[in-house]
């Protein structure tokens, strides 16, 4: 289906979609780098890779979210 056959209700779906991706992208890479951070954390009795990780995760779903939203 070409972009003139679109329904106008499917152009509405793809925004909802981008909306919630941005978020999910976010919560993903906290969730993750922040997991492996407090991995490092126990593994080498330390408490400065958690907070780290938590930050990158954050930083890196927003390029990702950014990435994928075509700018």
């Amino acid at each position: 289906m070409s972009a003139q056959e679109r329904r106008p209700e499917e152009d509405g779906r793809d925004f909802a979609d981008a909306m919630w991706s941005v978020p999910s992208y976010l919560l993903a890479g906290m969730a993750f780098y922040g997991g492996l951070g407090w991995l490092l954390d126990r593994w080498l009795d330390m408490s400065a890779f958690f907070p780290i990780g938590v930050v990158l995760g954050v930083v890196l779903g927003g390029y990702l979210a950014y990435r994928k939203s075509g700018r």
